[in-house]
């Protein structure tokens, strides 16, 4: 996936706005619903005995093998904002391939390495 700089601004920050905003519609018909998932979800993200960047890339392994892009894009970007290393954003990706073979491997060799190098690019 190749990107000019102005595309990945708005491909990938305009992907995860869409999430969000799609949320927000549905948090507006089933406010409980939508409440109850993302007080578990941010529960579930909260530094524990795992820290905060070690949740974003495990969330983003499993989000590579299920191949959903919007999670994909959006743990690459909280790995990032957490300290991860592009080495680190490999492994991961590694070990999502061994079990999810050439489509783990796809996703993760493109969107994720993109995603990832996109937010590390604006953090530095």
């Amino acid at each position: 996936m190749e990107f000019h700089e102005e595309e990945q601004v708005n491909y990938f920050d305009q992907s995860i706005m869409d999430y969000k905003q799609g949320s927000s519609r549905l948090s507006k018909k089933l406010p409980k619903v939508m409440q109850g998932f993302f007080d578990f979800t941010e529960a579930c993200f909260e530094e524990g005995t795992l820290d905060k960047k070690q949740k974003q890339l495990t969330a983003l392994g499993i989000s590579i093998y299920a191949q959903d892009e919007y999670c994909i894009m959006y743990h690459a970007k909280g790995a990032v904002e957490h300290g991860a290393l592009e080495e680190e954003l490999m492994e991961v990706i590694a070990i999502s391939s061994a079990l999810g073979g050439g489509a783990a491997l796809s996703q993760g060799a493109t969107l994720a390495l993109d995603t990832f190098h996109h937010y590390n690019q604006k953090t530095h």
